[in-house]
């Protein structure tokens, strides 16, 4: 399956959950009931994945821990904040370069209309040729 057809398939389920729940619960619920419809789906997720950093040749084997990735490719970050700051974009982008991911999504389900929330990030140097 290729990285659109991916994408599309979680900001689908996103909005679902979206649909059920509506804005204003604590980010670890729609984290559940996302991951209960990604899974649904047939898609391959992992859920709360720690991932290390190397600082000065010593190996911080949990350091961050990824919202959920998609089918190995895609990392998703959610949150439930009122708006997002610069700092939330720049964790996704973080994560998707410690773990040499290409693509992320970094989903606020705190509007009234979910795909406001959502934002599409890609790391060019991390896309296989």
């Amino acid at each position: 399956m290729d990285i659109n057809e991916i994408t599309k398939r979680t900001i689908g389920a996103a909005i679902e959950v979206h649909r059920n729940l509506g804005p204003g619960l604590l980010e670890s619920t729609y984290q559940t009931c996302l991951l209960l419809e990604l899974r649904n789906s047939k898609l391959y997720v992992e859920s709360e994945k720690y991932i290390a950093i190397n600082y000065k040749g010593i190996e911080l084997d949990k350091a961050y821990r990824i919202d959920l990735i998609i089918e190995e490719r895609l990392v998703v970050e959610l949150k439930a904040v009122e708006s997002l700051a610069p700092v939330h974009m720049a964790q996704v982008l973080t994560y998707m370069k410690l773990g040499q991911y290409s693509h992320g999504l970094l989903i606020n389900f705190n509007h009234s209309q979910l795909i406001q929330g959502v934002k599409r990030l890609i790391r060019s140097e991390f896309i296989k040729k």
